[in-house]
């Protein structure tokens, strides 16, 4: 279990490191995480993030409250708002943007989403980029037997119930809210790790019910189910403990990380940037008008 320290990211938004100081081993297909809020912005202070480049990987973008827009060089993007997520398979490289409208930037409001980046294997790293925008209604909906936890898949399967998103790498992404008291046990696909993220609030996991608060992480050890409960008090401004589910199945290849690129050695890195500055992963589109 760790706690994910606060930073910042883009032109100045808040985010909690969800992986910091965890080994990659144990992420494994997965390779970084940040917690986007919560936040409430003041008219004028919401941000985003400039034109960057990505490559070799896939970034998931989750909303849980507000609105973001998204753009590629390759034509893909739109706009995200609450429960939806835009997933984008970098492959071989894209230009990428992500920022709020400006009606959203003029008015403020709530803020809060996920950014998961997501590890090609070195056989489809240069794939070519794609987009998808799975929307919230397109979730698979789970309930607990005790009714009080509502699960929402978003990639992978969990009871025999399937997400939208479609994956190169066996994954699994879903997001939990437990009432007060309420107990989740989840079956679990034995050939994938377990992550567990709290978003917000209290309660406990596993067998030993380890205490967890928001802004931990959780790595379970191998096993065929994973158990999380909430606890009977929460804190007014979260009446609920929401979570964030991640499994994979391990690559187990070399990571060389980068800034914005995840190949497979340094050099593959080093001539990531070269093909950017060279302007070998395209232009940066017009502006409509």
């Amino acid at each position: 279990m760790t706690t994910a320290p606060q930073g910042y990211e883009g032109e100045g938004f808040p985010v909690r490191r969800a992986f910091a100081g965890v080994d990659l081993a144990l992420l494994d297909p997965f390779i970084h995480m940040d917690q986007m809020g919560e936040v409430e912005y003041a008219p004028g202070e919401p941000k985003g993030t400039a034109w960057h480049p990505h490559r070799g990987f896939e970034t998931v973008t989750y909303i849980i409250d507000g609105t973001f827009e998204h753009a590629d060089n390759h034509g893909g993007g739109g706009s995200i708002t609450n429960g939806d997520t835009q997933w984008m398979t970098a492959g071989g490289g894209v230009l990428h943007i992500e920022r709020p409208p400006e009606a959203l930037v003029a008015s403020g409001g709530l803020f809060h989403g996920l950014q998961l980046w997501v590890n090609l294997p070195q056989a489809q790293k240069w794939v070519q980029p794609r987009y998808q925008d799975l929307r919230s209604g397109q979730a698979a909906l789970l309930t607990s037997a005790d009714a009080g936890t509502l699960v929402r898949v978003i990639a992978g399967e969990i009871g025999g119930h399937e997400g939208p998103g479609s994956t190169y790498t066996p994954m699994t992404m879903a997001h939990a809210s437990l009432e007060p008291g309420a107990a989740l046990h989840l079956p679990w696909d034995p050939e994938q790790n377990a992550l567990l993220y709290v978003l917000s609030g209290d309660g406990t996991v596993g067998a030993e019910r380890r205490p967890v608060r928001t802004g931990q992480l959780v790595v379970f050890g191998p096993g065929e189910s994973l158990r999380v409960a909430a606890d009977p008090g929460q804190e007014g401004r979260h009446p609920k403990l929401e979570i964030v589910l991640l499994g994979g199945r391990p690559i187990r290849e070399p990571v060389a990380w980068g800034g914005p690129f995840v190949m497979n050695t340094q050099q593959e890195v080093r001539e990531a940037m070269v093909d950017f500055h060279a302007g070998r992963l395209g232009a940066i589109p017009a502006e409509r008008v």
